[in-house]
């Protein structure tokens, strides 16, 4: 197989154009065509077609690309590996912080760390959904992440960082009284959450469902600043790990109360591909990642919506 056509390949379905990719690869638009007859001959599938907007990847092509993005990454890494054999560690390496998690606490003294430790790597940030940052490391387009979930599934491996309680934030027209409410007293209060498929909305389902219960969501938020002005307003209470609910209920003037009977806790982990070996930069990161994890006291490992 041909890693050139692989990265041809790459480029056209990122791009979603013969053209824009051909532009961008500095080749003739019908030499980058043939490159991509000859991979069809190779795989003997239709690995894209054409549409009025441009083109698209068959489902023979999607499972190339995803393929083709493990093993474009792999080359790379034996690359810097082999460049910085003997020599201080460098090289690009790549950490997803799911935004409104406790993985919030971790990004400053991980830059300070890796910047001290490790001068000549090239550390890449990326805040977004827990399941846009479960996607890269499953694609190869990112080392790791740290998000909610402890559940091995889709080529991902979870190494625990933290249990966080959840607590209920309630405005001021819903008075909840006593530092701590049980799941059954919150049988009729209106709540603000996250879709279903989040995993904080995963967890908070699962605690009401051991109590034979249903949560009464009347909205679905995943803005934190959203979800803190429609608290404010009174529309509703929500459900957040212990730091952030105190962060949020300080700008709202709400209140805080642990969730107990059953107490309903939340794990935030370290996610992994089971599949792509990380470099040795990686490796590294990773190290000083579950180093400065560890020393966390524990309450500030709490967090939001986003995961």
């Amino acid at each position: 197989m041909n890693l050139r056509r692989l990265k041809y390949f790459v480029k056209i379905v990122d791009a979603g154009s013969l053209t824009q990719a051909a532009e961008m690869l500095h080749i003739a638009q019908p030499a980058l065509s043939q490159q991509l007859i000859t991979l069809e001959e190779e795989f003997q599938q239709q690995l894209l077609v054409r549409t009025k907007r441009g083109v698209m990847a068959t489902d023979a092509g999607l499972a190339l690309y995803r393929h083709a993005q493990a093993i474009l990454r792999q080359l790379e890494m034996a690359q810097a590996d082999v460049k910085s054999a003997g020599k201080s560690l460098t090289g690009q390496v790549s950490v997803g912080l799911a935004p409104g998690t406790g993985a919030s606490a971790l990004s400053l003294p991980l830059l300070r760390a890796v910047r001290s430790r490790h001068p000549d790597i090239l550390l890449y940030i990326n805040e977004n959904f827990g399941t846009t940052l479960s996607e890269l490391i499953m694609n190869g387009r990112m080392d790791m992440a740290v998000l909610y979930g402890d559940k091995p599934a889709n080529g991902l491996t979870f190494q625990l960082l933290a249990n966080e309680d959840l607590y209920l934030l309630a405005p001021r027209n819903i008075p909840i009284e006593g530092p701590t409410v049980e799941v059954d007293a919150l049988r009729d209060v209106p709540l603000l959450l996250p879709r279903p498929y989040n995993y904080l909305r995963k967890y908070v389902d699962e605690g009401f469902a051991r109590m034979q219960q249903v949560p009464k969501v009347i909205a679905e938020i995943e803005s934190a600043a959203t979800l803190a002005a429609a608290v404010g307003a009174g529309l509703g209470a929500t459900i957040l790990p212990d730091s952030t609910a105190k962060v949020v209920a300080a700008s709202c003037d709400a209140t805080v109360h642990r969730i107990v009977s059953p107490a309903i806790n939340i794990p935030l982990s370290l996610c992994l591909s089971d599949r792509l070996p990380l470099s040795e930069p990686a490796n590294a990161v990773k190290d000083i990642l579950l180093e400065i994890a560890a020393a966390q006291p524990h309450d500030t490992l709490g967090a939001a919506t986003d995961a």
